[in-house]
């Protein structure tokens, strides 16, 4: 636990050997499989075109950093002095590896069966709001067509990177006329422009209507 908790510039400032970036690693894949099984046995009825963005809308940076901060991993998460200066301890990137890096020290320490079991009690509350809010639609196919019946063209995205070749993060900006509508961060370009439709989406659908003027 204490590995998984130990971030790369901890270790950089104190000359420790190992980081929490394998369990991180781990922690990913274990996660992912977790939930994949937990969807395909929850909705038998829903394809894979459904089953992979609605797993999308609980497996990515943004959501695993709020279940992160409800375990207020950030305030015992091993930093270094920089990291700590730059408000490293609320960082959505480096609270959601932090989780994944949990995950796979449980998966190490207690097998596959209790990690589940621990995995699907944090995600159950994530999950149950993905369904809600529509995550299992795709969501820049869901705000495209929104747009179009709105009258309002098509979105376009505007996506920047940060962070090394082996831990980049992303953040996308959905535009509509021209302007940032909602941001959508992830570990890949597609999982942050995703992100930033469905919150656009949820934005325009739930706007109340112009009012009509003509006579």
């Amino acid at each position: 636990m204490e590995l998984a908790l130990t971030h790369r510039s901890h270790a950089y400032e104190t000359g420790a050997t190992q980081t929490n970036e394998r369990l991180e690693f781990l922690g990913d894949s274990v996660l992912g499989l977790v939930v994949t099984e937990e969807l395909y046995r929850r909705y038998p009825d829903l394809d894979e075109s459904r089953l992979s963005p609605l797993r999308s809308g609980v497996v990515n940076m943004r959501a695993l950093a709020a279940i992160a901060r409800d375990l207020e991993l950030g305030a015992v998460i091993r930093l270094g002095k920089g990291e700590e200066n730059t408000g490293g301890r609320d960082k959505n990137s480096l609270l959601a590896d932090a989780l994944e890096a949990i995950i796979g020290a449980i998966y190490i320490e207690y097998g596959f069966a209790k990690t589940s079991a621990v995995v699907l009690a944090l995600i159950e509350s994530t999950l149950e709001n993905a369904v809600a809010k529509g995550a299992g639609l795709d969501g820049k196919t869901a705000l495209q067509e929104l747009m179009a019946a709105q009258g309002k063209g098509a979105p376009e995205y505007l996506v920047t990177e940060t962070g090394p070749d082996h831990d980049k993060s992303f953040t996308a900006f959905a535009m509509v006329a021209g302007e940032a509508l909602a941001e959508g961060q992830g570990k890949s370009k597609r999982e942050a422009e995703q992100i930033a439709a469905r919150v656009a989406y949820e934005l325009l659908s739930s706007a109340p209507e112009e009012p009509n003027l003509e006579v």
